[in-house]
């Protein structure tokens, strides 16, 4: 019984050539994206961080360039034009020795900024480097290291700060050194959480099996891994030391007379307070206004790190 073949070939009718028009119409795909663009991209939906960011940006800015550009001298005075109203020669007026107010906001802004930011960052290495050790390590060493920051925190900070500056003076880097000398411990508590809680992960794990050194299993994997909450402190941290700085200017115990930061100029117009309210007006908003921005800029950030919503 011999067995026949016969090849059918398909109906034409059946199959219909589709445009090239019509080829991708129901193509579906996500771009892809780095950490930070997608970071970024849920950080510009939250308005009011993305407005503390360009306001920070403009007083640095303003910082840098209002004092070259401005015919007003921080120091220089016009006796004959005290305690003037803001006008278009003087858009902030005047001060009690005719100085522009303008000129002086934006050089103390130099000043402050440059403290938190400065102090932000020293904190930020320190506590990386103590926190992360200690949670690392563990045991005795860890034990040892948590009981010296309880002994420093069990001291007011504000007797370290007297005392820095009563030793060293009411220089800029003495303000520094002293903000710094008890703020750090935040951080390194918060660093020593994270990296205890990220070392039994399964990634940490499997870099001690393929003899990676402990350095760096501690800063390559374990670090990176924390940088979500330790960027969100911070920003805390700035101006957390911008309002140390100012409120220990405006007592009368921080930084010396001829440096105009935002608290001395307060304390400057504190006197004028019920002759002439609105040159205390322009130092308080700029602390106030500069604080609330990095606070809102904080607080986007840890939205926008946020795994829960990736």
């Amino acid at each position: 019984m011999s067995t026949i073949t016969q090849t059918q070939k398909p109906d034409d009718s059946l199959f219909v050539t589709l445009p090239d028009s019509e080829k991708n119409s129901e193509f579906i795909a996500m771009s892809s994206k780095t950490f930070f663009q997608d970071t970024w991209g849920r950080f510009r939906q939250n308005k009011l961080a993305l407005f503390g960011l360009i306001f920070v940006v403009l007083m640095i800015i303003a910082a840098i360039v209002v004092p070259i550009i401005s015919p007003y001298g921080y120091e220089s005075q016009d006796m004959a034009n005290r305690n003037a109203l803001p006008s278009m020669e003087h858009p902030f007026g005047t001060d009690k020795l005719g100085r522009d107010i303008l000129v002086r906001i934006m050089f103390g802004a130099r000043i402050s900024l440059a403290i938190g930011f400065s102090t932000a960052a020293i904190n930020l290495v320190i506590g990386i480097v103590y926190g992360g050790i200690a949670g690392y390590v563990g045991g005795n060493l860890d034990m040892i290291m948590m009981r010296v920051i309880d002994v420093i925190y069990a001291v007011p900070s504000l007797l370290y700060v007297i005392l820095i500056l009563m030793v060293f003076g009411n220089s800029v880097g003495s303000m520094m050194l002293a903000i710094c000398l008890t703020s750090w411990i935040g951080m390194a508590r918060q660093v020593r959480t994270q990296v205890m809680s990220l070392k039994e992960m399964e990634f940490s794990l499997a870099a001690q099996v393929i003899g990676a050194s402990n350095s760096r299993i501690l800063f390559k994997h374990l670090i990176v891994n924390a940088l979500g909450p330790i960027i969100v402190s911070l920003t805390m941290m700035v101006p957390g030391a911008i309002f140390t700085e100012s409120f220990l200017s405006f007592v009368g115990i921080g930084l010396d007379p001829s440096i105009p930061s935002w608290g001395k100029l307060a304390n400057d117009c504190r006197s004028l307070i019920f002759n002439h309210p609105i040159q205390i007006i322009w130092p308080v908003s700029a602390i106030a206004l500069t604080m609330l921005s990095l606070n809102f800029i904080g607080d986007g950030i840890g939205e926008a790190l946020q795994t829960k919503r990736r």
